[in-house]
C-alpha cells in the first residue's frame, strides 16, 4: 500500500518583492505550526520513507521541522526544483517517478497546486483551500507502485492543520 502525505507548507513571511519570493522565510507563527504538525504526526507515529520539498525556503524550513520531529534525517529531504509552485500535474509527475520501494511519501508543497491535486485525487474530499501547514494522507491500498496511483481511488486517511482541536485521522 502506498501512502502520500501532501503538505502546505507553515505560514511566510509575507511578499514584498516577487523576485525574491522563492527566499520568503516562515513567519514565526509558520514554525510553531510546523512543530506542532510534525509533532502531531510523530504521535500518530506516521513517518515518510523519503520527504520531498520544494526548494523554496518556506517549504524546505517546514519539511525539516517536520522531519526533525519525526526522526527523519534533515540530509535526506530531496529538493524537487519543480515543485515550486507546481501545478497538480507536475506534482503527480514527481509523485509517479518515485520508486516502488518508497511505501510512504511526504511532499512539500505550495498553493493552489495542492488544494488542486487534494480536489482532483479525492473530489469529494471537502476542503477547497488547505490551510498553511495543513496535511492531507491518503491511502492507495492496492498500489504496488507509485504509477498506480493515476488511476486509483485513494482514500482521505489523515487531514490535519495546526487550528484543528479535534481529531486529525478522519478514516473515510
Amino acid at each position: 500500500m502506498k501512502r502520500l502525505w501532501l503538505l502546505r507548507h507553515a505560514k511566510a513571511e509575507p511578499a514584498t518583492d516577487p523576485l525574491t519570493d522563492i527566499g520568503r522565510p516562515l513567519a514565526a507563527r509558520g514554525i510553531r505550526d510546523a512543530v506542532t504538525i510534525g509533532a502531531r504526526l510523530q504521535r500518530h507515529r506516521m513517518r515518510p520513507a523519503l520527504i520531498v520539498a520544494s526548494p523554496a525556503a518556506r517549504a524546505l524550513h517546514t519539511a525539516q521541522l517536520v522531519a526533525d520531529a519525526v526522526d527523519y534525517p534533515r540530509e535526506n529531504i530531496v529538493l524537487e526544483q519543480r515543485l515550486y509552485l507546481a501545478a497538480p500535474g507536475t506534482i503527480v509527475d514527481i509523485v509517479t517517478a518515485q520508486s516502488a520501494t518508497v511505501e510512504a511519501l511526504l511532499v512539500v508543497g505550495h498553493n493552489p497546486g495542492l488544494s488542486e491535486l487534494v480536489q482532483e485525487l479525492s473530489p469529494t474530499f471537502d476542503v477547497d483551500d488547505l490551510p498553511t501547514a495543513a496535511i492531507v494522507g491518503l491511502e492507495y491500498p492496492g498500489a504496488l507502485a507509485w504509477t498506480d496511483i493515476e488511476h486509483a481511488d485513494p482514500t482521505v486517511a489523515y487531514y490535519d492543520f495546526p487550528k484543528n482541536t479535534g481529531s486529525a485521522v478522519t478514516r473515510r
